[in-house]
């Protein structure tokens, strides 16, 4: 079974980037792709003014611990050379007795294609799944949902190492949407 709290240490550093918490300061950043429509186009927000940018990053200020089911941990994806943050990468506690987690990510549509959500992306998974012992969350299975034309996330998944699971419809945004979820089970779980 997963064991709570999940309280990583962090951040965790990349070849190009720096997983953290988020900051009051990254207001500004987040602005840029929170209200970008290529960015939300997937994503379950609108696309949000600057109040609703700073409404949705109080609560992350204080996520970078997850003590319960249905909590995310969420981690700003800060580049190192400028200190721009231009996305974020989060897992969520789906299930302690399943040991099962949810992956999630974003980012700014002008650092798409130069391999920063898979770098942030792997970081978090080998976090996700990693052993206890070794400072890892021992999750068990990891799903991302997303929609199903969605090409580029489902590249993106499918490099690190997930597998289609299902497809599915159900309602996103105020219509009826293709959705697609894929899993990853490392090779030492049990299932």
């Amino acid at each position: 079974m997963i064991q709570l709290p999940w309280e990583p240490a962090l951040p965790i550093v990349t070849e190009r980037l720096i997983l953290r918490v988020h900051e009051h300061g990254d207001l500004d950043d987040m602005l840029e792709f929170h209200s970008d429509p290529a960015v939300v186009i997937y994503l379950p927000w609108p696309v949000r003014t600057r109040a609703q940018v700073a409404e949705a990053l109080a609560p992350k200020l204080r996520a970078g611990r997850v003590d319960a089911e249905g909590e995310w941990l969420v981690l700003a994806m800060e580049l190192r050379s400028t200190g721009t943050v231009i996305g974020e990468v989060l897992v969520k506690c789906l299930s302690v007795e399943r040991n099962e987690a949810e992956l999630g990510y974003a980012m700014h549509a002008d650092y798409h294609g130069q391999g920063l959500a898979f770098e942030a992306a792997s970081a978090l998974v080998q976090l996700a799944v990693g052993e206890l012992s070794a400072g890892g969350l021992g999750v068990e299975r990891l799903v991302a949902e997303l929609d199903a034309r969605n090409a580029a996330s489902s590249r993106l998944l499918e490099r690190l190492g997930f597998t289609l699971f299902r497809s599915y419809e159900s309602e996103f945004k105020g219509e009826l949407a293709p959705g697609l979820e894929y899993e990853l089970v490392p090779r030492t779980s049990p299932r």
